[in-house]
């Protein structure tokens, strides 16, 4: 793989990572919810689930699951039910999470890792967006340091994007306010969350 290859590479996956949506709505709740750590880890563990459909993608799977559409649509369902799910919850939240951590139940790290790689996961979207985009790049991956850039690539810049943005939403100037807005942003949150589950069963 060129240079110019990988560099195209690289723009394609910042791109897709600073794209607004559920993801990052659930890196900001779990930051604002557990503190700094959580956040991290909620970054990474997401980052992670784009590593699997990179994988997907090089093996050719991803592909067999779009010419399968009972598989793909079963897997569409699924994350659509999860993310209804996720969303009910913040909708439902007692008080934000400001009285979470008031009442001492702030979130736990397995918790935090939890929603990251099931966000990714679950979500329909980014497997359209590696079928879209991301297969061009796998059909120059004619070696293993290649297929490597081509899985590690996308991974490491969602983890970085997204820890970026739990860092700079911990900070000390910036936390207490948006605590201050936590019950809000749990309902804007369970909103943008169910409606991405419409969506996603809407287009099925």
């Amino acid at each position: 793989m060129s240079l110019s290859t990988w560099l195209g590479l690289l723009a394609i996956c910042c791109l897709g990572a600073m794209s607004p949506g559920p993801s990052l709505a659930m890196v900001v709740r779990h930051t604002l919810d557990g503190g700094r750590g959580k956040g991290i880890v909620c970054a990474w563990a997401h980052s992670i689930g784009i590593g699997i459909y990179a994988l997907v993608t090089l093996l050719g799977l991803a592909v067999v699951l779009k010419k399968a559409p009972l598989v793909f649509n079963g897997i569409a369902i699924i994350g659509a039910l999860y993310l209804a799910w996720m969303g009910v919850q913040a909708l439902c939240s007692k008080g934000g999470m400001q009285a979470k951590l008031a009442a001492g139940e702030a979130t736990d790290t397995l918790t935090a890792a939890r929603d990251g790689i099931a966000i990714s996961l679950f979500n329909p979207k980014i497997m359209l967006f590696f079928l879209a985009l991301f297969s061009q790049f796998v059909m120059v991956a004619d070696s293993i340091t290649a297929k490597a850039l081509i899985i590690f690539t996308p991974l490491v810049v969602d983890g970085l994007w997204y820890t970026l943005i739990a860092l700079l939403l911990s900070h000390s100037s910036v936390l207490p306010k948006l605590r201050e807005k936590a019950g809000l942003i749990d309902k804007l949150s369970g909103v943008v969350l169910i409606l991405l589950a419409i969506r996603v069963v809407y287009t099925l």
